[in-house]
């Protein structure tokens, strides 16, 4: 067997003595697993370490895999230089890893590099993994902003590059879950944290790693976590393998959520193929709702659905009610795929002569110019899920006590600058919060001055 075990970790650079200065000893389960999973890598004895890490580089649209023939780093940032790591990595494994992504259609190599030394969410595992084995080579993998299911696959050609070298690998998932446990934590306290810290240490414990495909990027950002998808490229490793799981510990002294699990490889398993048992479900579900769709918003799939087979904007058709055809507003299209969003345009004030009109014209807008997104293609139209904004009339506001989170939507300006946030968004549930993300959309500065407007929609599904 190629893979010979996988670990969840997390990254807390004061989890080193030199860092820490004693407040390790707070975190004292998380050591003690660390020092344990450790030992297992050693007497596993891989070929090779591959780690996945959410502070190396980053792209929206790529998985960056750290070229060359290796890296050195220190923690010097957080005042212990003298705590140095030298690693070699495996350089044909990288090799074939981004050959196999590039015929998988995967957007994953080893281009963009900026900053070659180890970041800190390597260097962490790494500190402990030296102190028991010294003959390993790695392979060092940032996370993406693109889908759960394409950081899913990257893992399952993870497992297919090991087997086809015939190369030992270890898998570590780097991660830490949320930085929202607390008040007085780095980032201060939220709901969300708490539940999202809850179902993925019962889905880690389960070895569900479908579960870990389900979770919205929504709640992700909400809960302020960093591993999700580390987690999810560890899954795609193991894809088709029957694993026996060892949760070892969780924490959140600190208010960030500490959490270590090993993964034993004991059998193959055809029916643990997740990505490709969440796409089916999503297919469905999104058929299901295609079902019951209103007019505006069956109006929105045929305009993106024409355009993108044709490239030309549908004919109106006959069958709208007099309301879409003499009525005007400003008009928001959103599409979510597999659950997280796909795009989203509209218009704040009408630019043309009918809400039909806006419709279709934001409908194909929010398909291919959302500059967020690469253009929707033909093959993603199956399992589009559409919502359609119909925008009253935007009225100035003197207080934020006029706000509702869930009854208006929000737009934020100052000068030219001008952000908007839609009312009842998921994990949005403070007015502050509104503000404060319609702000950050618009690039306003906090210590800039602002003017509020509120706006209702009417929400289609």
């Amino acid at each position: 067997m190629s893979i010979l075990g996988a670990f969840i970790v997390p990254h807390p650079p004061l989890i080193i003595p030199d860092i820490g200065g004693g407040e390790e000893r707070k975190i004292q389960k998380t050591v003690d697993s660390y020092h344990q999973i450790a030992k297992q890598i050693a007497d596993l004895n891989p070929d090779t370490i591959v780690i996945t890490t959410p502070h190396t580089i980053l792209y929206s649209d790529y998985f960056h895999i750290s070229p060359g023939q290796g890296a050195e780093g220190n923690f010097e940032r957080f005042g212990a230089k003298q705590v140095s790591f030298s690693t070699e990595y495996d350089e044909i494994f990288v090799e074939e890893l981004e050959a196999l992504a590039e015929r998988r259609q995967i957007e994953a190599g080893t281009l963009g590099e900026k900053d070659p030394s180890l970041d800190h969410g390597t260097m962490v595992p790494l500190y402990f993994i030296n102190k028991y084995l010294k003959d390993y080579k790695l392979v060092r993998i940032g996370l993406s902003g693109l889908s759960v299911l394409d950081h899913y696959r990257l893992g399952r050609c993870i497992k297919e590059t090991a087997h086809k070298l015939n190369r030992k690998i270890v898998f570590v998932a780097s991660g830490d879950l949320s930085h929202k446990l607390k008040e007085e934590g780095p980032y201060g306290f939220a709901k969300e944290g708490v539940e999202f810290d809850e179902e993925i240490c019962q889905a880690m414990k389960k070895g569900d790693f479908l579960k870990f495909l389900t979770f919205s990027s929504d709640f992700c950002e909400a809960a302020a976590e960093c591993g999700h998808r580390s987690f999810i490229i560890m899954a795609g490793a193991l894809s088709g393998l029957k694993v026996e799981a060892n949760f070892l510990s969780y924490e959140g002294t600190f208010g960030v959520g500490y959490a270590i699990c090993a993964y034993k490889i004991i059998g193959e398993d055809d029916e643990r193929h997740f990505d490709i048992i969440f796409e089916k479900e999503q297919i469905r579900t999104a058929k299901e709702k295609q079902k019951n769709e209103d007019l505006y918003v069956k109006l929105a799939r045929l305009s993106l659905e024409t355009y993108v087979r044709t490239g030309k904007f549908p004919e109106i058709p006959d069958n709208l009610p007099e309301e879409m055809i003499k009525n005007r507003a400003g008009v928001f299209v959103s599409l979510k795929r597999h659950g997280e969003l796909r795009g989203c345009i509209g218009t704040i004030q009408p630019v043309t002569n009918s809400l039909a009109q806006e419709i279709i014209r934001n409908a194909v807008s929010a398909g291919l110019e959302d500059p967020r997104f690469p253009p929707v293609s033909e093959d993603e139209l199956i399992d589009l899920v559409y919502s359609v904004d119909v925008l009253s009339e935007p009225e100035p506001v003197s207080s934020i006590d006029e706000l509702d989170v869930k009854r208006y939507g929000i737009i934020v300006s100052s000068g030219r600058k001008k952000g908007l946030l839609l009312p009842n968004l998921d994990n949005v549930n403070t007015v502050e919060d509104q503000i404060s993300i319609a702000k950050r959309k618009a690039g306003i500065y906090k210590n800039e001055d602002i003017k509020i407007e509120r706006f209702e929609v009417v929400r289609h599904y």
